[in-house]
């Protein structure tokens, strides 16, 4: 990674009108080894990019794959964990029904911009996708339950909180499992961070996982 942000800092130095950059795709310069699909390591990848993109003044556009699976948050289909799309400015989720489809959907969030949905039509002359129509509203994700819980246990009277997931799920009143309400966490880490300002943290050690949540008030 340190090597590739390197070498397109380098190209930018000599080409210094370039505006825009496309990384296709981020496993080609992701560095092997390592805890690959961590909140933390993610985050920090596209911290790294993200960083270099601020300084020299350009638009990095990083492709990146999508998992089969269907999500109730579209974005949650974006491999790997919510760490990528905290650490980013926004995100665009193209998707078809089938590979083979002419018309697509393309769900664009970000910090400094409401979500939309736009629906594209592939010119197959000119092998580009068009524009046929935006929704009339934009999109907005409905509020997630167990983030509300967690913004309802970590609150500027109480800023911190720290135990097993066991300990969390009674805590929040939930229904869920601890290891599904782990996942769940590790997986929406970013937007309770960037909603919510609280920061979720998921570690080991000798005497098992534990999980702290620390409030996190934006600077004025």
């Amino acid at each position: 990674m340190d090597k590739a942000v390197q070498g397109q800092k380098k190209f930018v130095r000599e080409h210094p009108d370039t505006k825009l950059i496309i990384i296709d795709t981020l496993q080609k310069i992701r560095e092997a080894g390592g805890d690959k699909y961590s909140y933390a390591n993610d985050y920090e990848v596209v911290g790294k990019l993200k960083r270099f993109a601020d300084d020299c003044g350009v638009c990095l556009l990083l492709v990146h794959h999508t998992r089969k699976q269907q999500a109730d948050d579209k974005f949650d289909m974006i491999s790997g964990t919510n760490g990528l799309a905290g650490a980013a400015d926004g995100a665009f989720l193209l998707q078809k029904e089938k590979r083979t489809d002419g018309n697509a959907v393309l769900d664009v969030a970000g910090r400094d911009q409401q979500d939309q949905r736009f629906y594209l039509t592939k010119d197959k002359e000119r092998l580009i996708w068009t524009l046929e129509r935006t929704e009339t509203e934009a999109w907005t994700e409905p509020p997630d339950p167990v983030l509300e819980a967690v913004a309802a246990l970590v609150t500027a009277e109480s800023p911190s909180w720290a135990g097993t997931a066991t300990e969390l799920a009674a805590a929040l009143q939930t229904d869920m499992k601890p290891n599904a309400l782990a996942m769940r966490l590790n997986v929406r880490a970013g937007k309770l961070l960037t909603d919510y300002h609280i920061r979720y943290e998921n570690s080991r050690s000798h005497a098992g996982r534990s999980i702290s949540l620390t409030l996190e008030p934006p600077q004025a």
